[in-house]
């Protein structure tokens, strides 16, 4: 399995997930002047196959809102004045991106301005200048496309997730190597309080990690905690416990370090930089590795981590993600003392 299962695993992943083309992207379409060039634009885009039609939105608080639920990633504002002036040659047309994510943000802007410029050419019988329509581009939230903004919250999430789950797994798995392991299952402890036991420190050391990495990305870096930092520290204890209730798992079907290093290595990291989003965009994807980034925690931490430093959300647009932690959670909790009770016996 690790000379030749792990090397094929690694090349499908890479080679799907690693892609800076735009498939059916979600974006929205705030349309102020319906018309015939209006309606032919949005049709080029929706047909273009780069984007698909999310939303129709009708005012500024509800571009905000759409942006602030992660249902789109672009926004095209058409004015009120551009059936008029598309013929004459002095149209604009407004891209709003969501700069939380500055490759995901370049790489839609530049797919939709490709695609209106083929649009204009197809669409007139006269030769057009290249500034016939000028895409005027906006990035919310990181107006600045700084990378820190995008890298330093998915710096966070790796680091609590190797901390709490690897350092968890290789701990337990340490004490069945030496044989000290079977002092716990002779003595009259249960396998919740042993499995407390065993990551209650580690979890301190995560939330002292988040900590300082958070106070470094405030000082060094500039990245803002827009909103509420009560509320990013309970969500950061979340992915703690998910993190730690995964490592424990690991460690209760490992029988050695080794075993235990090589499952985390392969089922945390790779997993989590390919496919929670954190370089590479997940609706890039084919649909099987989007299927699959769905049982990824980090996923859904880097949505949480993002909407409340950069876009200042609380939680009511958060509970979702945070609703899919709590099951995790329980779940890997729950299957850990399972198995723990079966070596028990």
């Amino acid at each position: 399995m690790v000379l030749f299962g792990m090397p094929l695993a690694q090349l499908l992943l890479f080679g799907y997930a690693i892609t800076t083309e735009v498939n059916n992207a979600n974006i929205g379409i705030y349309n102020q002047s319906p018309g015939q060039y209006s309606n032919g634009l949005v049709d080029k885009m929706v047909s273009s196959g780069f984007f698909r039609l999310a939303e129709n939105v009708h005012s500024e608080a509800e571009m905000l809102d759409v942006f602030k639920k992660n249902k789109v990633k672009l926004i095209m504002i058409i004015p009120t004045d551009f059936e008029s002036k598309v013929s004459r040659g002095e149209a604009s047309i407004q891209l709003i991106a969501d700069g939380s994510d500055p490759n995901l943000a370049s790489i839609l802007t530049t797919s939709a301005e490709a695609v209106i410029m083929t649009w204009m050419k197809g669409s007139f019988t006269q030769k057009l200048e290249i500034e016939t329509i000028d895409p005027q581009v906006r990035w919310h939230y990181n107006p600045e496309l700084k990378s820190a903004e995008m890298f330093v919250p998915g710096v966070v999430t790796i680091i609590l997730m190797l901390v709490s789950a690897m350092l968890t797994s290789i701990s337990i798995t340490r004490e069945k190597e030496l044989g000290t392991i079977e002092i716990l299952y002779v003595s009259p402890l249960k396998p919740i309080t042993i499995i407390i036991g065993k990551v209650v420190p580690f979890a301190i050391l995560s939330i002292i990690n988040a900590g300082l990495i958070l106070a470094a990305a405030w000082v060094i870096f500039s990245v803002p905690v827009n909103g509420s930092l009560i509320l990013l520290l309970a969500e950061s204890m979340l992915f703690i416990l998910t993190s730690l209730g995964l490592g424990v798992l690991i460690s209760t079907v490992s029988n050695t370090q080794q075993t235990a290093l090589m499952l985390s290595l392969f089922a945390l990291m790779l997993p989590t930089i390919l496919l929670s989003g954190f370089i590479f965009p997940v609706a890039n994807m084919p649909w099987p590795l989007q299927i699959i980034s769905n049982v990824i925690p980090a996923k859904w931490f880097l949505i949480i981590i993002k909407s409340i430093m950069l876009k200042g959300v609380g939680l009511a647009y958060i509970w979702k993600e945070s609703m899919v932690l709590i099951g995790m959670t329980l779940f890997f909790i729950g299957l850990s003392i399972k198995k723990f009770k079966i070596r028990l016996q």
